[in-house]
């Protein structure tokens, strides 16, 4: 493990060397490169700086443990157990660092919302959870584009689609993906009574073009005049675009732009992450029915969370995991969810290696 450190040690300062030369700048494209690898190379060099320097606070405990001084002596066997605990963290610090990871983790991220039953409580669920990923995306420092939406007129939206852009997206919101079930009080009911509704919530990978190539040929714009709800029209040219994508029926619309051109890029981007989800999950298919034990994948069909208002209670059905912070979560504070998360489809992956 401490050669595979080394090396990454060299890498990163061969790196810092690169992004510091004034030919990088002149290349923008390739000092994106350049410093995304710095990056992310530099988390595990940065723990792996914290973990010399308790090697070198061990050999100087180690020495002083020697001391004639009974007092000193005890004082530094005491502080090298305590050190020895330190450095067992850090090595599992370490080894999970230079675990293989997801090749999707670092990608940015296509974010699908959908009303499903309940009609308007269930449209307005789904601002309320995009509201919830925005402030999670917020306090992430992330960046929150919306791609396409249908709203219903009265604050909810039957479908809601958006990128979701920055440091690790994929890697922290890519179980998010499922049914999200609700239990609360519609303001239409009038008995007080508690209604259940559910939306789907889908996660994408972003695609760049690099990763999915589209055959001009193979694909069919559509334009058409958008509207708003109740057909009140928001646009008085055609420049809402539909995109076909003929050989696998994938349909992206977009109207939210007043430019045809804009749109349409919206909607590549959107085509093209669903393609690459199309071509994961083919891959995924022989490996998944080969398992004889399923535990929870984020398949957008399975209900993997519910949310009650009643009783302020937020319950991840794949972890077992219940919190009475419902105002919280919705508020972006869903750290505790997403991190378990993390970990348990991690813990999964060791035992199925």
């Amino acid at each position: 493990m401490n050669e595979k450190l080394e090396s990454l040690a060299d890498k990163y300062r061969e790196l810092e060397r690169e992004l510091s030369s004034p030919e990088i700048f002149q290349d923008q494209d390739r000092y994106k490169v350049i410093a995304k690898q710095h990056a992310e190379i530099g988390v595990i060099v940065s723990e792996f700086e914290a973990y010399k320097k308790i090697l070198l606070e061990i050999a100087d405990n180690q020495e002083l443990a020697k001391d004639t001084d009974p007092e000193l002596s005890q004082l530094a066997q005491d502080e090298l157990a305590s050190l020895e605990d330190r450095l067992l963290e850090q090595k599992l610090v370490l080894k999970e660092l230079l675990t293989p990871r997801d090749p999707l983790d670092a990608k940015n991220i296509i974010l699908e919302i959908r009303a499903g039953t309940g009609g308007e409580e269930a449209a307005l669920f789904v601002a309320d959870v995009f509201r919830m990923y925005s402030r999670y995306a917020e306090l992430q420092g992330w960046r929150v584009e919306v791609l396409s939406s249908n709203e219903t007129g009265t604050g909810g939206f039957k479908e809601l689609i958006a990128s979701i852009s920055g440091t690790n997206v994929y890697s922290k919101l890519k179980f998010e993906s499922g049914a999200h079930r609700v239990q609360r009080v519609p303001l239409t009911e009038s008995q007080g009574r508690i209604h259940t509704s559910a939306i789907t919530v889908a996660i994408l990978p972003e695609a760049e073009e690099v990763d999915i190539e589209i055959d001009p040929q193979e694909i069919r714009v559509d334009v058409f005049r958008s509207s708003g709800p109740g057909g009140q029209s928001v646009n008085t040219t055609d420049s809402a675009i539909r995109i076909t994508h003929i050989p696998t029926g994938i349909v992206v619309s977009c109207q939210d732009e007043k430019s045809q051109h804009k749109n349409k890029a919206k909607a590549m981007k959107v085509l093209r992450s669903r393609l690459l989800q199309a071509a994961q999950d083919e891959s995924k298919k022989a490996y998944d029915e080969n398992r004889k034990a399923q535990v929870g994948t984020g398949d957008r069909s399975e209900r993997i969370r519910t949310y009650n208002y009643p009783q302020g209670r937020i319950t991840d059905h794949r972890i077992n995991l219940t919190l009475y912070n419902l105002d919280q979560a919705m508020d972006g504070h869903i750290d505790e969810i997403v991190d378990g998360l993390i970990q348990h489809f991690q813990t999964e992956a060791m035992k199925n290696n």
